[in-house]
């Protein structure tokens, strides 16, 4: 390949065996976004918007991009913004993990913190405030209305997973943030042969300890986030993402973030309704990336306000 940038998508899927354990005659599998180069499901979407972006002649050499992150698309834009000699700005909730924000100025990215009492949502107020006021400087690439942040699920992982588990697949689960995953990988599942049930995962709490996840009834709700398309929103605890991330490292060998944790214990329930039904199934669902991103916080943060 040319360059890094062509190193996004066609990540692996691994079968979870052991907790499958719990349902008997369901198949779940994971698919491993942490393998991307920047270590997250978020590569896609920021590659898509920055192509996009430049291909359209909206942002030039002479802007700084800038947008509001937890973390994983702030380190996507600063790796692609390095590789093709583009200014990066992020804003951040200064509480984010102190991994992501090494990362990220590591590639030469300008970091704005923002309240950590407001989570994401006052990154994006932030964010706002400062392209407002300097509308010549900044091209503003905003991945919560950004078209081409579901569209890169919709042309990558949709296709992907198509092609690793076929028709096999019954269920497909993926936590909202942004909700670009969730958003353009059901659009491009809804266009197969056979009916795939796609379901949402969100923080059951708004005040909740899972990273870069949206509770949408008590947030500023992304643009790109259509609520009629998937076919159940399924609520998940902060309990549930972070013992699910400790036991997928202690039986499967998987070091994942909580987001990633969360979605797994969403596609375990979703799993267990089957089998109680004494229905067999196949449930995917995404790891959005790894747990070294986490490093910093310790267990008794598990229920601080992101």
């Amino acid at each position: 390949m040319e360059s890094i940038i062509e190193a996004v998508g066609q990540t692996p899927m691994v079968r979870l065996h052991a907790i499958e354990k719990d349902v008997p005659g369901v198949e779940l599998y994971l698919k491993l976004e942490y393998m991307n180069p920047g270590g997250s499901v978020k590569d896609r979407p920021a590659r898509q918007m920055l192509l996009d972006a430049i291909e359209s002649g909206r942002f030039t050499r002479d802007k700084t991009l800038i947008d509001a992150t937890s973390g994983n698309t702030g380190v996507a834009y600063s790796l692609f913004g390095a590789a093709l000699g583009y200014k990066i700005a992020l804003v951040m909730p200064a509480n984010v993990s102190k991994p992501r924000k090494d990362i990220t100025q590591s590639y030469g990215t300008e970091l704005i913190f923002s309240d950590p009492m407001e989570g994401s949502d006052g990154a994006i107020r932030l964010v706002r405030k400062l392209v407002a006021e300097n509308p010549d400087k900044y091209f503003y690439s905003d991945q919560y209305s950004n078209p081409s942040n579901p569209r890169a699920h919709y042309l990558g992982t949709g296709v992907e997973i198509l092609e690793q588990v076929g028709d096999r697949i019954t269920h497909f689960v993926a936590a909202l943030g942004t909700s670009g995953t969730a958003m353009g990988t059901t659009r491009r599942l809804r266009e197969h042969h056979r009916k795939i049930v796609c379901v949402a995962a969100e923080p059951a709490e708004a005040l909740h300890g899972l990273e870069g996840l949206k509770h949408m009834a008590s947030s500023i709700v992304p643009n790109i986030y259509d609520a009629t398309l998937p076919d159940e929103i399924l609520p998940v605890s902060t309990d549930a993402g972070w013992d699910m991330s400790d036991r997928l490292a202690e039986q499967e060998g998987l070091m994942v973030g909580h987001s990633s944790g969360a979605n797994v214990a969403a596609a375990l329930a979703l799993a267990k309704r089957l089998t109680a039904k004494g229905e067999p199934g196949c449930v995917v669902t995404i790891a959005c990336d790894r747990h070294d991103r986490y490093f910093a916080p310790l267990k008794w943060e598990k229920k601080y306000v992101w």
